[in-house]
């Protein structure tokens, strides 16, 4: 089921309501260790009442969590938004924060920061013992928060064949044919995720920079919730029709693991969700990158610092806006100007650590070592 960003309070508050038939199983089940996810705040104590060992696992990176801090930060730095001190926040979020001890341009503007505010969706790592993020040190490894952080590699998708098998099945057929029909090396997968959507100003923007481009694109594009138009009715008029030799806009569920994959594919234009960016850079696809909200703001200035992607600009002078200019060129410069080679040379040089299955199940291995030896004794 999927949950509206603008209605994760919702699913919080449910989560309350688990607290005691959970309490209740594992008083029965006894188990060593608990890892636990954001919404259950409420879990070491359960935890420590029973006499186990508790780690708090985030599916946000380690840059992420060093950003707002260790347990209770997040709430601190963010409690100017209830005493109405609205310069403390912004202060907070634009800056580097006092506990990092190197430079770093790893923070939001201010436009990001009205998203962030409406949305609250900070991470909380809340008092567990542990913490466990899905983060490998060869993506900054000074981001690391100074408490206990296990790093437990990309525990991306792994394949099943060389080319997704049953994953084409039904209507995503079309975009394997498609693809095959590609050259080699050509094709910028366009896919901005299930939790934001585009405006139809952002939308338009966004179309008529993949179009004036020229770059070969295959475009993901979700129908907004709420909406009494579709994504498709809301391109620019004649947008499919222009695009039709190099450009193929797709509305269905698609196989993003195996669009990835396909030989066609050279980059990604994302959202900055860091399961996405794993499986992109996991194949070696250079990255364009246009954050939407919360942790994927953190996450491209990120990528973008450490030469693993490029960040399509916005216009302060127009509220923050997305141009169709800054969009063509961005994509340009990535996928097939001189200026991006070192990107994309970048980029597949990370497909041998972030795809690594071998180096990855050694950081799972690791971690699960770790647990049982970390283990409170009954």
């Amino acid at each position: 089921m999927e949950i509206k960003t603008s209605n994760q309070h919702l699913l919080k508050a449910a989560f309350q309501t688990l607290r005691q038939p959970v309490t209740e199983f594992l008083l029965e089940s006894k188990p060593d260790f608990i890892l636990y996810d954001f919404p259950c705040d409420w879990m070491p104590g359960i935890a420590a009442d029973i006499g186990a060992s508790s780690a708090y696992f985030s599916t946000f990176n380690a840059s992420t969590l060093s950003f707002f801090g260790p347990p209770g930060a997040v709430r601190s730095r963010l409690s100017g938004v209830v005493d109405g001190d609205i310069q403390s926040v912004l202060k907070a979020l634009t800056g580097k924060p006092d506990w990092i001890p190197f430079e770093s341009n790893i923070g939001f503007h201010l436009y990001e920061i009205q998203r962030f505010l409406v949305n609250q969706g900070a991470p909380d790592s809340n008092e567990g013992s542990e913490a466990a993020a899905r983060s490998a040190a060869a993506i900054s490894s000074q981001s690391r928060p100074a408490s206990r952080l296990n790093p437990n590699g990309s525990i991306s998708s792994r394949s099943s064949g060389d080319d997704g098998g049953e994953a084409w099945n039904g209507a995503a057929m079309a975009i394997k044919e498609w693809l095959d029909k590609q050259s080699v090396d050509s094709v910028l997968y366009v896919a901005l995720g299930t939790e934001a959507t585009l405006s139809e100003e952002e939308l338009t923007e966004l179309a008529h920079g993949l179009e004036d481009s020229g770059v070969p694109f295959l475009w993901i594009l979700r129908d907004p919730p709420e909406s009494f138009r579709t994504a498709r009715e809301m391109l620019p008029e004649g947008f499919e029709e222009r695009v039709k030799e190099r450009g193929m806009v797709y509305t269905e569920f698609a196989p993003q693991v195996w669009i990835l994959r396909h030989r066609a594919t050279r980059g990604f234009l994302t959202h900055c969700g860091w399961s996405s960016v794993i499986e992109g850079l996991g194949v070696g696809r250079v990255l364009v990158l246009l954050p939407m909200i919360n942790d994927q703001v953190l996450v491209a200035r990120l990528l973008e610092e450490e030469k693993l992607g490029v960040e399509i600009p916005r216009r302060e002078e127009d509220g923050w806006s997305l141009a169709r200019g800054e969009v063509a060129e961005t994509v340009r410069m990535a996928m097939v100007a001189e200026e991006g080679a070192a990107l994309r040379e970048k980029a597949k040089e990370l497909k041998g650590i972030i795809g690594n299955e071998e180096l990855n199940d050694r950081y799972v291995s690791d971690f699960i070592r770790h647990l049982e030896q970390s283990r409170k004794k009954f």
